[in-house]
């Protein structure tokens, strides 16, 4: 049985999968399945994996699913994976030759059930450090507490225990292809802490059709998704007022966006919306004008 699931959720991307898979060749240990969640491409996606398997040069596994967004691929992920870890590569990211090698080389070393798994950086292609190093004085600590207790910036890779990954999937709004994927991180951070590690796990490029590079339309095109999930970032037990003041007002904007106005009614806190409902309002006109042409 592997150790280790790396998965790609993947849509139309043919064009830059392959680097994915170079990369994974190079990988100096071999002790990991691919699976590829193909989330309704029309291009050639499956016949590329399809040569990659024939060359049977690692474990890949590929499903196809009708399009539900990177939420819904990850909820398909996390149904069939079956290894102890797991960590998403995106279908424009590749791995250092060692990615594969360091995150098993840590997890035997200091693994346990007391994390939830373990955090890594993200860099460029050049290998500068996307955001922020972790700070070095700490072993341990939660996703959100490196964000907003030491200052933590940029994107981080997250390998994950399985099991735990199971649990709290997203849902699945009709018409919609968006929840933040950190609505299950942040859960998970209310039972565990990750091991931390300062070594470059994934190198990443931010294409111009990826949705880093979209958020605005994404809050236009997904509010119902976005209502839930600023809705379960107010609920968090760690968080300050000020982070929960910021939730609260794109709480207002995407109900105000998926044209629920009764905005108080499924608040976490009816003090803290009220406040925040006059800048929700201007964020959703700021929105809605932005994205007029959507």
């Amino acid at each position: 049985m592997k150790k280790l699931t790396v998965f790609t959720p993947t849509f139309n991307r043919a064009y830059c999968l392959g680097n994915c898979y170079e990369s994974l060749k190079r990988q100096t240990n071999k002790d990991f399945i691919w699976l590829i969640i193909d989330d309704g491409s029309t291009d050639n996606t499956k016949d590329l994996v399809s040569n990659w398997q024939t060359e049977n040069l690692m474990d890949i596994q590929y499903i196809w699913q009708e399009n539900q967004g990177m939420h819904g691929a990850h909820n398909t992920a996390y149904e069939l994976i079956k290894t102890e870890l797991n960590v998403c590569i995106d279908s424009d990211d590749y791995l250092p030759n060692e990615a594969v090698e360091k995150i098993l080389g840590m997890w035997e070393r200091e693994g346990s059930e007391n994390v939830s798994g373990l955090i890594g950086l993200d860099s460029f292609s050049d290998g500068t450090v996307i955001g922020s190093k972790l700070p070095d004085k700490l072993k341990t600590s939660t996703l959100f507490d490196l964000y907003y207790k030491y200052g933590v910036t940029g994107d981080k890779k997250l390998v994950y225990r399985t099991e735990l990954t199971k649990k709290f999937p997203y849902p699945v709004f009709e018409n919609e292809k968006y929840v933040g994927l950190a609505y299950k991180y942040y859960k998970l951070d209310q039972e565990y802490e990750m091991l931390l590690m300062n070594d470059v796990l994934c190198h990443v490029e931010y294409l111009p059709d990826g949705s880093s590079l979209n958020m605005i339309k994404q809050f236009r095109k997904n509010p119902k998704g976005f209502a839930f999930y600023r809705k379960e970032l107010m609920k968090l037990p760690f968080a300050n007022w000020r982070f929960k003041f910021k939730q609260a007002i794109h709480y207002v904007s995407s109900t105000l966006l998926s044209k629920e106005f009764n905005v108080l009614k499924e608040t976490p806190n009816k003090t803290l919306t009220a406040l925040a409902f006059p800048f929700g309002v201007l964020l959703s006109i700021f929105i809605s004008f932005k994205t007029r042409t959507i």
